[in-house]
């Protein structure tokens, strides 16, 4: 845990600028914002305040308001917005439970409330455990709530694993989450080398538990960014996200199509899961040779397609 008083106030993911103010020189705080700075490792008492775009998800968003609270000074102001059906409406019952005293307001559907911490708040280690990482035997795996799937295998996932060929060379899986696809690559003998791509701290620091192979390397980047992974590769696996803050961005997948594109060797081939709803297949025309549905069921689509 970091010893030293920060002099700078925090933020955590992207608060719209248009509901609430951000310090210019914040310090990201955020998992989902590669190279920002962990929560939980800040000492207690060292941020001179904090705005807050609180996750959606119940145990992962009592989490994070506790390590908020925690890390921030006595009577350091804090502001936490949330849509209002994504948490906003629960956050002034959740930040009361701490022991804060509340200013609340709406806007543009949104849930802002702001408050100071209090000297002494109420019931923080008691939401950090509950957010806190796990090993869940029912999957078998490291994870933490707030992780893509974090405590069950995604129907796609499974779907590309019932379907993966055993593959060879060398991989990538991008967008790798707790790394169970890369059990399911790993598991032939002929990949020599797979790297993992999750722009999550959270799932990055799962997979480095739950996938111990020298031929495994995990990086905590945005998959899309143009040195995530090696050049000329002989495959890649993805189950590509589809959301942005909450809100379906089909851009999102079709990114990741052209950023595996970019990175496989001539021949190379890419094998991806997705719904059937998501039209991909016209952006894996453009960038790919030849293109194949191997698989669909359950809602989910198996598309391989060769470079």
């Amino acid at each position: 845990m970091t010893d030293s008083i920060s002099p700078r106030p925090g933020v955590y993911g992207h608060p719209p600028a248009d509901l609430v103010e951000v310090a210019e020189n914040a310090l990201q705080l955020s998992p989902l914002v590669p190279g920002g700075t962990a929560l939980d490792e800040l000492a207690p008492g060292s941020l001179p305040g904090l705005t807050m775009l609180a996750p959606p998800g119940t145990l992962e968003r009592r989490h994070v308001l506790a390590l908020g609270l925690r890390a921030l000074a006595p009577g350091a102001p804090l502001t936490v917005l949330a849509p209002k059906d994504r948490g906003g409406s629960r956050l002034g019952r959740e930040l009361s439970g701490f022991g804060c005293r509340l200013d609340e307001s709406a806007k543009s559907h949104h849930r802002i409330v702001r408050t100071l911490r209090p000297d002494a708040p109420t019931g923080l280690d008691e939401a950090i455990g509950e957010g806190a990482p796990r090993r869940l035997d029912e999957i078998g795996l490291w994870t933490q709530p707030g992780i893509f799937s974090w405590n069950r295998i995604d129907p796609g996932t499974a779907l590309l694993i019932e379907t993966l060929p055993a593959l060879s060379g060398r991989g990538a899986d991008l967008g790798c989450g707790l790394g169970i696809l890369a059990h399911a690559v790993l598991a032939s003998p002929k990949v020599t080398a797979l790297a993992l791509v999750d722009n999550d701290r959270r799932a990055v620091e799962a997979a480095r538990r739950n996938v111990d192979d020298p031929r495994v390397t995990v990086t905590w980047t945005d998959a899309r960014a143009a040195d995530a992974v090696p050049e000329r590769l002989d495959f890649v696996v993805m189950n590509p996200p589809f959301h942005d803050g909450g809100a379906e961005d089909r851009a999102l997948g079709q990114a990741f199509i052209r950023r595996a594109a970019a990175a496989l060797r001539p021949g190379g081939t890419l094998w991806l899961t997705a719904n059937t709803h998501l039209p991909y297949e016209a952006t894996l025309g453009e960038v790919f040779r030849e293109v194949t549905q191997r698989a669909a069921a359950q809602g989910y689509k198996i598309h391989e397609a060769r470079k």
